[in-house]
């Protein structure tokens, strides 16, 4: 029970969140043909890193050592640029349906990951948590009549969406420990601003050839939002939680994606509530609850 924690359970509610409303309307903004998926992704990693660095202006100044902002540089490359590089990828490439049907695997690498690094033991209890939480996430996805539209080469993009699955595994289990070393918006700051420098050459030729005159109100709210909330307040979200709870419980929230997009489908009317979805919903936060309660590593 000493791993409820409300701050780092309600961050890690509201990222995730954020996140479930990201893919369709991010989906939304690439289908118009304007921006495409690099573009997509320079405009969240970039753009974040400026809001950081305004942040930064309002909070205390942290000295980095060279060996950390190197350390910093590896997270920014699992934990950013690898993870929403290939999301984003993957999103343009098959449809938000099959990508939300990947990500319930993402705790699952996560509890295997944290065994190996961070020797967290995988207890009954913690393994019957995730897989009472995946079928609540697969019954949601399956059953959604919403965001049916594919993709042209959805193999490639399933591929895709596990990768940045299993890279941002890697990330919450590896650097657990290192990031109680400074305020979040100093890791922020860092981790967004080497993973801006490594994708700029990339962006740029794209960002130069876009035809910008034709981007309407509406493709700059999708790409407002994709930026401010999507990651920019997501990933905040994501380090108070991370910084509360052991890195099994931050990835069980991966399963709140599939309510939040089966709740849109609803308010568009796509969608509709049933009793098999209620039972979902139930059994998704039921396997939270387990793994909040399972054992810990002790200390």
């Amino acid at each position: 029970m000493s791993d409820f924690k409300p701050k780092g359970h309600l961050a890690m509610l509201g990222s995730n969140f954020m996140w479930g409303l990201m893919s369709p309307i991010a989906k939304v903004a690439m289908a118009a043909g304007i921006i495409g998926p690099l573009m997509m992704t320079g405009f969240r990693i970039v753009g974040a890193a400026i809001l950081f660095w305004v942040a930064s202006l309002f909070t205390r100044h942290e000295h980095v050592p060279a060996a950390d902002k190197a350390r910093l540089a590896g997270a920014a490359m699992l934990g950013i640029l690898f993870n929403q590089g290939c999301f984003i990828f993957g999103v343009g490439f098959t449809s938000p349906g099959e990508a939300s049907i990947i990500t319930t695997t993402m705790p699952m690498w996560v509890m295997v990951l944290a065994a190996i690094f961070l020797r967290e033991p995988v207890t009954v209890r913690k393994a019957g948590g995730i897989l009472i939480g995946a079928a609540g996430a697969l019954i949601l996805v399956l059953g959604s009549a919403g965001y049916t539209g594919g993709g042209d080469r959805p193999l490639l993009g399933d591929l895709l969406v596990l990768g940045a699955q299993l890279s941002y595994a890697l990330y919450l289990t590896i650097y657990k420990n290192f990031i109680a070393r400074y305020s979040l918006v100093t890791l922020m700051k860092w981790m967004f601003t080497f993973a801006a420098i490594v994708l700029t050459p990339f962006v740029a030729p794209t960002a130069l050839s876009t035809a910008w005159s034709a981007m309407t109100p509406t493709l700059w709210a999708c790409v407002a939002y994709v930026v401010v909330g999507g990651t920019f307040v997501a990933y905040i979200c994501v380090m108070i939680g991370q910084k509360n709870l052991r890195p099994t419980i931050v990835g069980m929230y991966n399963y709140v994606q599939p309510i939040v997009a089966s709740g849109v489908g609803v308010v568009l009317g796509f969608d509709r509530f049933t009793p098999m979805k209620v039972l979902a919903v139930v059994l998704i936060f039921t396997g939270v609850f387990l793994v909040t309660t399972s054992r810990a590593r002790a200390t």
